[in-house]
């Protein structure tokens, strides 16, 4: 830890509570887990040695597991799940994780699933709630997308409550990405303001892997192994031809790890741009002609959010309030047309995008099984209690994290760290091109 860098402060990783838990909990034969374990944040002796330096406590988030007592009486619990934002690889799962937690480990019958996002908390909508029971679910997560559907955009706390209330609801389950994770606070917010008994858990749902202090999200593992298959047709396509270009997007609005994990899984990538790294257009064409010249072909891969800054509109906000990105797939295959045209190189450019394909696949073994964890660790967070806060990873461990620590930034790739320099120790790229 350099002196520049904050030491965190412990409260910040409190997790709020509903209240003392007076139930025991009815599942047996389980090693359960004791409030005071932690995880620790920081795993580096010099990052730790500041701490110990000033005795201060190690930062650490609480151990997520099941607790011996609990705070709700499953008998008369009612329970909600929503999924929001775009589709991601084990929606499917981590939904059918929910219910059939709540209903073998706790004995939950009331499980109402809400249709296409927030939407489904607003009854000016008319999406009318699933009944979500371990029949309906049995084989969803053998398919992509969500059994509820999904939608972008916020809806008004205080209609969302009501309607928490009027259903008898206790216990909501949102799984989204940044942005429904900043509605479920406000939601968590609007219940603490009314001095309601409603808890609040979270999955984090982003298939660019970007939420803070989570170390992996469901999803990314799929995305990965399934942008595999297009980086090697891209491949197979450049090589074939005479100065061949192959030219991959990929997912990444405002983080670069599909791209950069993409193009480590498949050996042949020879250029990986993404949003963390800058470069300029004329420094990356006269790469690629060097790189054409020398070897006769070459593989890209862009992530979605790159090049924005050659961009000159402000394009708005989508529903989600995120910021719309120029397409940069087709301003890179339009200009390294334009390039060689002007330099009378004939080249032969294939364009692959398989994001929607990716993104509505079913989850790998990987992820189904990570799925099934965070969607039984989120069940019992909410039994013993837990709210405003969401089931993350760390350190080989499932976490609990206070919903404003995961949204206070993003997490991004490091240019100066190791998963970059990997990336370009595999490409070849050159280093800097501005």
């Amino acid at each position: 830890m350099t002196e520049s860098q904050t030491l965190l402060p412990p409260d910040e990783f409190i997790i709020s509570r509903l209240g003392d838990c007076t139930h025991p909990s009815p599942m047996r034969g389980m090693a359960f887990t004791p409030d005071n374990d932690g995880v620790l944040y920081h795993t580096l002796k010099t990052e730790i040695q500041p701490y110990q330096e000033q005795g201060l406590d190690l930062p650490a988030f609480e151990m997520a597991g099941p607790r011996e007592t609990i705070f709700f009486d499953p008998d008369i619990l009612s329970c909600g799940i929503v999924t929001c934002g775009g589709l991601c690889p084990g929606l499917n799962d981590v939904i059918r994780a929910i219910v059939l937690s709540l209903y073998h480990h706790y004995g939950v019958r009331k499980v109402f699933g809400f249709r296409y996002g927030f939407e489904g908390l607003n009854p000016s909508y008319y999406h009318t709630p699933l009944d979500l029971t371990p029949t309906l679910v049995g084989g969803i997560h053998q398919k992509g997308g969500s059994v509820l559907g999904s939608s972008r955009g916020p809806q008004d706390p205080k209609i969302m409550v009501d309607t928490l209330v009027h259903l008898g609801i206790g216990l909501l389950f949102v799984i989204g990405g940044d942005g429904t994770l900043r509605g479920a606070e406000a939601i968590a917010r609007e219940i603490e303001r009314r001095d309601l008994r409603i808890g609040v858990i979270s999955i984090p749902k982003t298939i660019d892997n970007d939420i803070c202090n989570v170390d992996i999200s469901f999803g990314y593992e799929t995305a990965v192994a399934e942008s595999r298959r297009s980086t090697s047709t891209a491949h197979v396509e450049a090589i074939g031809a005479r100065n061949g270009i192959g030219l991959v997007k990929l997912m990444g609005r405002e983080s670069g790890f599909i791209a950069a994990a993409a193009t480590l899984a498949n050996n042949e990538v020879n250029f990986c741009l993404i949003p963390e790294v800058p470069f300029s257009l004329d420094v990356f064409l006269k790469a690629l002609e060097k790189r054409l010249r020398l070897r006769g072909h070459a593989v890209i891969v862009v992530g979605e959010g790159a090049g924005q800054s050659l961009f000159d509109d402000n394009l708005g906000a989508d529903a989600s309030g995120n910021r719309k990105l120029g397409d940069i797939g087709h301003l890179l295959k339009d200009r390294i047309k334009s390039y060689f045209q002007a330099q009378a190189m004939d080249i032969s450019l294939k364009y692959i995008d398989p994001s929607y394909m990716i993104r509505s696949t079913a989850a790998s073994a990987s992820d189904s099984a990570f799925c099934l964890q965070l969607g039984q660790y989120a069940v019992h967070a909410g039994m013993s209690g837990r709210t405003n806060m969401l089931v993350g990873h760390w350190n080989n461990q499932f976490t609990h994290v206070p919903i404003p620590m995961a949204v206070q930034s993003r997490k991004k790739v490091d240019p100066q760290g190791k998963l970059w320099a990997s990336v370009l120790a595999s490409t070849g790229q050159p280093i800097n091109m501005l």
